[in-house]
């Protein structure tokens, strides 16, 4: 076995040039990669968890320079989900199976607090033997006291990047590195299964931010770590930027498998969207959850948060049957249930 490779098992780290030299090559993916299956199935066998994805809203208050529905986008389709139709959204859900909700969006003041913790107490009454899981960028902690007693169980919130210089590029100067850190602290204190990430090959990254990303994650020790290729908008600053690279993607995968044994790590529909086998790679590369849209037809392309995002146009029953399919002719086996970290 590589030396690398062996001292990620034995020890589940390695120094800071090592990881450099790990993600500088592809002479170590098959190894590394069949590594990252063997750990992922000593934890999760072959069992492939599903959330069930709700994008509530297209609205946002922040600008970030890579994203699709940034404020200043004249072009986006804005729309907001009501709590009739995300409700409707988790009742289609659950008889496909779901047990984990996912409701994402952008950072719309109109979800407040006393809105979203209505909602969430509505899924959790309705649904006590699922899990409600947020992503809805950076609140307050009194916000996230909120919701987390209203019943939310998990929060998902990429970093994006640990490196100061880096976020400067990517984000305007009302936003913060050390405000999205504080967030990520303040969540995993209140309670939540708290999840972190970060896109791979956005503008200026460096293998270097990258070593800091793992870094930060290593701190922050999530329930949950969320990867991606950055994929370029057409209607963002980046346009012209290259998108991210597939292959440094499954590599990270498999490195933070190493790292994070029993981390929840999904293949993302950015890696689906980028190769079209994108989401069966990362799972042979580490990952073990999915998450198709449970969103109203009518508004997914609306969520773009990126160019040509796929399975837009798929109905949730589709979408499912779809993907276990898929993962059934990898060797993988889609399982109902809430998914939780073991």
């Amino acid at each position: 076995m590589n030396v690398f490779i062996d001292k990620l098992r034995k020890e589940q780290n390695l120094t800071d040039e090592q990881i450099e030299q790990l993600l500088s090559t592809d002479e170590y993916d098959r190894e590394l990669f069949a590594s990252a299956l063997e750990i992922r199935e000593k934890y999760y066998g072959r069992q492939v968890f599903i959330r069930g994805l709700i994008e509530i809203s297209s609205f946002c208050r922040n600008d970030c320079y890579y994203c699709g529905i940034r404020r200043s986008n004249a072009n986006a389709s804005r729309y907001r989900l009501t709590a009739e139709q995300i409700m409707e959204c988790c009742r289609n859900g659950y008889g496909l199976g779901f047990r984990t909700f996912v409701l994402q969006g952008g950072e719309d003041p109109w979800f407040n607090d006393e809105r979203m913790c209505s909602i969430v107490k509505a899924i959790k009454d309705e649904y006590p033997d699922c899990a409600v899981t947020l992503s809805l960028g950076e609140r307050t902690r009194e916000s996230y006291e909120r919701l987390f007693l209203a019943g939310a169980d998990r929060y998902l919130l990429r970093h994006e990047t640990a490196d100061e210089e880096h976020y400067r590029r990517l984000h305007p100067e009302d936003m913060s590195l050390s405000s999205r850190q504080r967030c990520l602290r303040d969540l995993k204190e209140i309670g939540y299964a708290t999840g972190s990430g970060f896109m791979v090959g956005s503008p200026g990254q460096t293998i270097e931010t990258l070593v800091k990303d793992i870094r930060f994650l290593q701190e922050l020790e999530p329930d949950m770590i969320g990867i991606g290729p950055y994929l370029r908008h057409k209607d963002t600053p980046f346009r012209d930027c290259a998108n991210g690279s597939m292959e440094m993607t499954l590599r990270l995968i498999g490195l933070l498998r190493h790292l994070f044994p029993k981390a929840l790590i999904p293949s993302t529909t950015a890696l689906g969207t980028i190769h079209p086998q994108g989401r069966e790679m990362g799972m042979l590369a580490g990952a073990n959850v999915v998450m198709p849209n449970l969103s109203p037809l009518d508004v997914r392309e609306k969520y773009e948060l990126y160019d040509d995002k796929i399975c837009t146009g798929d109905e949730a029953a589709e979408c499912r049957k779809c993907l276990e399919n898929r993962m059934a002719m990898t060797g993988f086996e889609i399982v109902v249930g809430r998914g939780d970290r073991a």
